[in-house]
């Protein structure tokens, strides 16, 4: 899966242990995750509607974040780094990734760009290790 804000891949997993792989692979590469939104029981609670298990995970690299909010203090609207885990409708289990290659584009100075590069490396080999 690849489309301009963002790229993943089909894992052959459960859900719950795709989300287990992912969260380990982030840590490896300095992530922590800030948040963590389950998107289906949000909308089974709030609408009473039932899709697949679909989660949105805030990742975050401390250091990496402090950088890019020491080159533009208003970068933490783009901020955090989210994966998302999902059930599709044929009952795949996805995990996708910001690419933030094209999200920080919006931010149009060439430091944060290379800084932007580094992280969707990292965000690569966390995919490449799930």
């Amino acid at each position: 899966m690849t489309i301009k804000y963002g790229f993943g891949k089909t894992v052959n997993v459960p859900f719950s242990d795709a989300i287990d792989r992912v969260t380990q692979a982030l840590q490896l590469e300095g992530f922590g995750i800030l948040s963590d939104i389950d998107v289906a029981a949000a909308l089974k609670k709030k609408l009473n509607k039932d899709i697949p298990p679909y989660r949105i995970l805030g990742a975050c690299n401390p250091a990496l974040a402090d950088r890019a909010i020491a080159m533009e203090p208003s970068i933490g609207l783009l901020l955090p780094c989210n994966v998302v885990v999902r059930q599709d409708e044929a009952g795949h289990i996805q995990v996708e990734f910001m690419n933030t290659d094209a999200v920080l584009q919006l931010v149009d100075r060439p430091e944060v760009a290379e800084l932007a590069s580094e992280v969707r490396e990292r965000l690569a080999r966390v995919m490449a290790a799930t």
